[in-house]
């Protein structure tokens, strides 16, 4: 499971904010935060793709359906690579 805090960000210059109360030992550091819209599309995408690649990493076709197994394969990696856009 993933911590998330709650925050606030403007919406004009993008500031983040999420005050604590101070116990008085802060260091401010600086921190890289993603939106949680985004990690969450992108947990889902590597999702579908480890999905995709387990299916060829624990299929052993039949050898007089290779052509149609690699077929299937070709067809659902294809599929996963036309639906990536980017987030932005």
């Amino acid at each position: 499971m993933i911590e998330t805090i709650e925050g606030w960000r403007c919406i004009g210059c993008g500031k983040v904010d999420a005050p604590r109360p101070c116990i008085g030992v802060c260091t401010d550091k600086r921190v890289e935060l993603v939106l949680a819209e985004d990690y969450a599309a992108l947990a889902l995408r590597v999702e579908q793709l480890e999905d995709a690649l387990a299916l060829i990493a624990r299929t052993t076709p039949k050898p007089e359906r290779l052509a149609d197994s690699w077929a299937a394969l070709q067809t659902r990696a294809k599929r996963l690579l036309d639906e990536a856009r980017p987030l932005y």
